[in-house]
């Protein structure tokens, strides 16, 4: 419901982050800002595809699904926000622990000119509180669930959304690499320093 939050059951964490959830204990490893998997090249699964929605963009999704972004669809759950609790490992590849409760919204639909029982569901689960986002994630889902439709998305939308995370990853590390400090270097020139100085 809008506004409000709550607790998800467990069976969230197999949709939040599809790409590396664990729902065995309700958590999802891939939600506690993992780094991004390398971004897998058409055609992919269903599990790829919805980790790829719950990243895209909104005006991505807007501008690709055009007619389908507009129409009404038949909610057979409304979005809703709630929380999932994100794991970490120690070192990245150590035990498990707690990291913290995060916010995801999820939803679950059919196409507005489906017929009931006849039509793809689409599901989505996506981080933070956007209700847009989720709707537009969910009916990419549905669309790419029907061969008729799957070809053009691969090609259109989701090649769109790899190339988008692809630059903002580089842009990050780009970003992470103007602070990255070399101490060999650090210590080298601190005896330098210590030899004038005598």
């Amino acid at each position: 419901m809008p506004g409000h939050t709550d607790k998800f059951p467990t069976d969230v964490a197999a949709h939040a982050a599809p790409q590396g959830a664990d729902s065995r204990k309700g958590t999802s490893p891939a939600l506690h800002g993992a780094a991004l998997p390398t971004l897998p090249a058409a055609p992919i699964d269903r599990q790829q595809w919805m980790a790829l929605l719950a990243r895209a963009p909104i005006d991505i999704l807007e501008a690709e699904l055009g007619s389908y972004a507009e129409g009404k669809p038949q909610w057979l759950r409304r979005p809703e926000t709630g929380l999932v609790m994100a794991q970490g490992r120690a070192g990245g590849t150590g035990e498990r622990f707690n990291l913290g409760e995060v916010t995801v919204t999820r939803c679950a639909l059919r196409l507005a000119d489906a017929s009931p029982g006849a039509a793809m569901v689409g599901v989505a689960y996506i981080l933070g509180r956007s209700h847009r986002h989720a709707q537009l994630a969910a009916v990419a889902d549905a669309l790419l669930q029907d061969l008729s439709t799957r070809k053009a998305l691969e090609t259109r939308l989701l090649s769109r959304v790899r190339r988008h995370l692809t630059r903002a990853r580089g842009q990050r590390q780009a970003r992470a690499l103007g602070t990255k400090v070399e101490f060999f270097t650090v210590a080298r020139e601190a005896g330098v320093n210590e030899e004038d100085a005598g």
